[in-house]
């Protein structure tokens, strides 16, 4: 059984350790949390791939990777994620568990102190980070910023979020948009840096085979140099619990595409006021979250009218995305379908077999995630965001007993705000 501890390091420094002797392997993560907002996210989607690049002890990538062979092939890879309206930028490691080498070596020492290297003490030229390596860097975020807009299924979610949230933190892409990743310098990067590190929470995760009193000793000796000066509180995201008001609005754009490409977006609405975290997971996997929702079996399978369907919630802001594969003239067929099924689970026409088969995904889901470190990594990251507590087990002993009546209101009060059509022809205004 693993022990899952919390414990307080420093001012705004807080670990989770789940001790499990079950892998080879250990895990461990740094993760600072800011606002997520159009002036920082392109900022935040840099940063740590450049303080990857180097520290003072291991100026390059050669010698960091010496570093790592070193520490018997370990891993410290750059991460940013988002999470509704928060950016979580850091690093995550995997190595051999020492516990498991001849002589028990203690390779955590050396991982946490090399993620405290690239974190306090990067490669520097003049007091600030090198120039040369945040423009590399900074040409490979428009290259990935440019390959989004190139996948046309990403490219219509992103439309679609930006015109539901349009003015909103939220409508941000995670990386930021190619005008503001053109504006980042030496200057406002080592500005925006030194900003995190001495304001910005930090979450700490490691999973492995160490006693968490020793994690602890390890981690605080790591970041012993970390400055402290204006804490920030626990950033946060503003959970849309409202209904939308007026007709659906709807975006089309025309592009040279071979198939029509549908995002639909939804308001969970009142159900966001208290949220059941479990409940909201069962519904998705119920709804179009896996390959026996009702979208996948029904409007795919079923009716043929498009070619893929799933759905998304997230949690953190209390939205639910539907996305779509179609031919040019099926979109609406495949709209009235998705809402079709929608009204069915308000109305409480679930099966049993539907609903356990629901329960089972999530807590199979669930319970993968127990055997691997970097998945376990993920999902407490979000409950720390979500501010959740509990062990992944009690989650999924939840989810086991979530109940149609309790996906039926979720459903009812999810009400559509809006679409986005990508679909042929010469481009129009929209």
């Amino acid at each position: 059984m693993d022990t899952v501890t919390e414990l307080e390091l420093m001012r705004g420094v807080r670990l989770t350790c789940v001790r499990a002797d079950r892998f080879k392997t250990g895990c461990l993560s740094m993760t600072f949390l800011a606002p997520h907002t159009k002036k920082t996210a392109a900022l935040n989607a840099v940063l740590p791939y450049v303080l990857r690049r180097g520290t003072a002890r291991c100026p390059d990538t050669e010698a960091l990777a010496a570093a790592l062979d070193d520490l018997y092939g370990a891993r410290i890879e750059p991460a940013i994620r988002k999470r509704g309206e928060v950016a979580a930028l850091g690093f995550c490691a995997d190595f051999p568990d020492g516990a498991f080498l001849p002589g028990k070596i203690d390779v955590l020492s050396g991982v946490a102190g090399l993620m405290g290297e690239l974190i306090l003490s990067p490669a520097t030229f003049g007091g600030r980070l090198r120039a040369e390596t945040v423009e590399t860097e900074r040409e490979n975020l428009i290259d990935d910023i440019n390959a989004e807009i190139n996948d046309k299924r990403s490219y219509v979610a992103l439309r679609l979020v930006e015109s539901m949230y349009r003015g909103q933190s939220y409508g941000v892409a995670k990386l930021g948009s190619l005008a503001d990743a053109s504006r980042v310098t030496v200057f406002n990067l080592t500005r925006h840096y030194k900003e995190i590190i001495s304001s910005a929470p930090l979450e700490v995760f490691y999973c492995g085979a160490e006693m968490p009193e020793r994690v602890a000793a390890v981690v605080k000796s790591s970041l012993s140099a970390l400055p402290r000066l204006g804490m920030c509180p626990m950033p946060g995201t503003a959970v849309d619990a409202g209904t939308p008001t007026g007709s659906v609005k709807r975006g089309v754009e025309r592009m040279d595409v071979t198939q029509g490409r549908l995002m639909m977006g939804f308001r969970l609405g009142k159900v966001m006021e208290e949220p059941d975290h479990a409940a909201l997971t069962v519904f998705n996997a119920l709804f179009g979250g896996s390959v026996t929702s009702k979208l996948f079996l029904n409007v795919r399978e079923k009716l043929g009218l498009c070619y893929y369907v799933s759905s998304a919630v997230d949690r953190h802001k209390g939205a639910m995305f539907v996305s779509a594969g179609m031919d040019f003239d099926r979109e609406r067929d495949v709209e009235e379908e998705v809402l079709h099924q929608l009204q069915a689970i308000a109305e409480g026409d679930v099966g049993e077999r539907e609903l356990e088969g629901a329960k089972k995904c999530v807590i199979s889901s669930i319970l993968t995630s127990l055997d691997d470190p970097m998945g376990l990594e993920s999902l407490y990251l979000d409950r720390a965001i979500l501010g959740a507590h509990g062990t992944m087990t009690a989650l999924a002993k939840r989810c086991g007993r979530v109940t149609v009546e309790e996906l039926s209101r979720i459903a009812a009060s999810a009400k559509l705000s809006h679409t986005y059509f990508l679909t042929s022809g010469e481009e129009v205004e929209t």
